[in-house]
């Protein structure tokens, strides 16, 4: 589409953006190719990078603000340059401003607003920070009472800077409920999505699995995301190696992170391997449509992207019960254990490969294609969410601009 004088512009600036992967960095591709397909919006990215750069392409304008990175990731950058973020939105003028992370950007967001009292902020809760970054933190440094406290206290933060918001929205009904108990009663919730064209079964590739050795009759474990301490990587090796010897299990561990080197030194000899990150989406959806189980040991996520993407593909999940895994895996589609528990994922693993021709892979699936698409997340972000935001703001409505174009079509 061309560019319309009328046409609004979105501007994300968040520090949750990876250059390699990311749940936060699949979101925002995923959100401008929507805008850039559907509708007349223009869209600005703010993000942390290796230098000070401006990157132009029609109505996209991704600004990268040199950052350092975040000690022990080698993927993540910390953002603390304010006026750097306050110098970009000058340039680009949003209409509305979206954060994803709840530490300075937020603040500098919100300061811009005072300066641009036209400008609508818009806050998402895509990382539950008081339990992943305080409580799990303090918990072996200060007792797990301590931990508690302070974890509650980062709630009330929270509480105290979401509400200064015109939107705030989570990606799940349980955290809406949690913040309407704390007092933000008007929460949205964000369901995510999956590409269920590109993440389908039909991507699976018989070459693939025997170019790692994987016989026919033997099960391939697949995992995609960090392999850190965070997302328990580890965990999911210890359950591997728990597995009965005669199935000549393979396991892929997909994706980068502080412990990948030091697993692939423990594994050596084993049945494990290390692709390092997928930047390549469709070489992504082939790994995972060649696998026969989704495997994940993450305790607090949010939402988990990778696991709808992983039931696209026609995979049962294995995972454990906490956090979303609990609403994205029902009984009927895979086994959640208890966290932190090798054996028990080793068992809950074992359950589904004995039960493979139960049509696990169909029904979760059609499970995803039913629930979860990227164009349906992206109308509820513009026309419900960000439409009651501008309204706070300016009294008009998002439907007597351009973008109605998405909705209409």
């Amino acid at each position: 589409m061309q560019n319309s004088s009328n046409a609004l512009t979105f501007c994300d600036i968040t520090q949750s953006y990876a250059a390699k992967g990311g749940g936060v960095r699949t979101f925002l591709s995923e959100k401008r190719r929507f805008l850039l397909d559907r509708t007349d919006a223009n869209h600005c990215l703010i993000v942390p990078g290796a230098e000070d750069r401006i990157h132009r392409d029609g109505r996209t304008t991704t600004i990268e603000i040199k950052s350092p990175h975040v000690i022990g990731s080698p993927n993540y950058r910390l953002l603390v340059r304010s006026q750097a973020v306050l110098r970009a939105l000058d340039l680009v003028r949003p209409d509305l401003i979206e954060c994803q992370d709840a530490y300075n950007l937020p603040w500098t967001a919100l300061f811009y607003r005072k300066r641009h009292p036209t400008t609508a902020v818009v806050a998402g809760y895509h990382t539950d920070f008081p339990t992943v970054y305080v409580e799990k933190y303090l918990v072996p440094r200060a007792g797990r009472f301590t931990a508690r406290q302070v974890k509650s206290l980062a709630y009330r933060y929270a509480v105290n800077l979401y509400k200064r918001f015109d939107g705030f929205y989570t990606l799940t009904q349980m955290a809406a409920e949690h913040f309407a108990h704390l007092g933000i009663k008007d929460a949205g919730i964000l369901s995510l999505g999956a590409d269920t064209t590109l993440f389908h079964k039909a991507q699976r590739s018989e070459s693939l699995r025997q170019s790692i050795g994987v016989q026919d009759d033997a099960p391939l474990l697949i995992y995609a995301g960090r392999i850190d301490g965070e997302k328990k990587a580890r965990l999911i090796v210890d359950a591997f190696r728990k597995l009965p010897p005669a199935w000549n299990t393979h396991l892929l561990m997909l994706g980068d992170g502080n412990e990948r080197q030091t697993l692939i030194r423990e594994c050596a000899g084993l049945n494990v391997h290390f692709p390092g990150f997928v930047d390549d989406r469709e070489m992504l959806a082939t790994y995972l449509a060649s696998a026969d189980i989704y495997v994940s040991a993450m305790e607090n996520e949010t939402f988990g992207i990778s696991v709808i993407e992983a039931q696209a593909a026609g995979l049962p999940v294995v995972g454990v019960h906490a956090g979303a895994m609990i609403d994205r895996v029902p009984p009927s589609l895979g086994r959640l254990g208890p966290c932190g528990d090798a054996e028990a994922m080793a068992s809950n693993i074992s359950a589904i490969w004995m039960d493979r021709l139960s049509d696990i892979g169909n029904r979760a699936r059609t499970h995803a294609i039913a629930n979860f698409s990227w164009k349906s997340t992206f109308e509820t972000l513009c026309f419900d969410i960000y439409d009651q935001a501008m309204r706070k703001r300016t009294s008009r409505k998002i439907v007597d601009f351009p973008l109605q174009s998405a909705k209409a079509s």
